[in-house]
């Protein structure tokens, strides 16, 4: 899903094969962006005030994306929600900037952007092409330990939330962010590089 034209050529095929099943979607970030995301982090924790260029780059490809994907009668409600996040991680580097904290645990919060970003676009892109969709936060679904940037699925309690999730659904299609997760005190945690193939086969292997 880097951009606006693969994002559209995704929804056509959830459309396509959601007229023949319930259909199941993880996406990762826009391509490329979770380095540039762990980028922003590091010059934030060096003090170095480039991050905030690092950050607005990212702002930029994110709000064309949704400019190019929609018209303008959904399109800025769309952008709204997309800015609060962005404001939220632009938060997160901020408070690494100042107290020069980067650890695992902070880098897993601002990695897990790129794809609560990418999957929020696409949900909305698919609402538009099919209402009776939705967005699932796997960070409710897939529970780990606390080995944040690398955490361990605690198998046997995902795969019953991932089955009572989709068991009482109705959505012919969900989309879902890949790579995050959650810890026991609902911290968020990843499932590490390559995260995304991750999550798709832990719901596959639970469905």
């Amino acid at each position: 899903v880097a951009n606006a034209e693969n994002i559209s050529k995704v929804v056509d095929i959830l459309v396509s094969e959601s007229k023949q099943d319930t259909v199941i979607c993880v996406v990762s970030a826009l391509g490329g962006t979770t380095d540039v995301l762990l980028k922003a982090g590091e010059l934030a924790n060096k003090k170095n005030d480039t991050y905030i260029d690092v950050f607005e780059s990212i702002k930029a490809r994110h709000l064309q994306c949704v400019s190019q994907l929609f018209n303008s009668a959904s399109k800025d409600n769309i952008i709204e929600n997309v800015e609060a996040k962005l404001n939220k991680l632009k938060d997160i580097l901020q408070g690494i900037y100042l107290i020069n904290e980067f650890s695992d645990k902070t880098k897993d919060k601002v990695l897990a952007y790129g794809e609560l970003l990418s999957s929020y676009i696409v949900a909305e892109a698919v609402k538009a092409k099919e209402n009776n969709s939705a967005l699932k936060d796997s960070r409710e679904l897939i529970l780990t330990d606390s080995n944040f940037s690398s955490a361990n699925v605690q198998s046997e309690i995902t795969s019953g939330n991932i089955q009572k999730q989709f068991k009482n659904s109705t959505a012919k299609i969900t989309v879902l962010p890949g790579f995050v997760s959650r810890n026991a005190l609902g911290e968020t945690t990843t499932l590490g590089r390559g995260g995304s193939d991750l999550t798709a086969s832990l719901i596959a292997s639970a469905l």
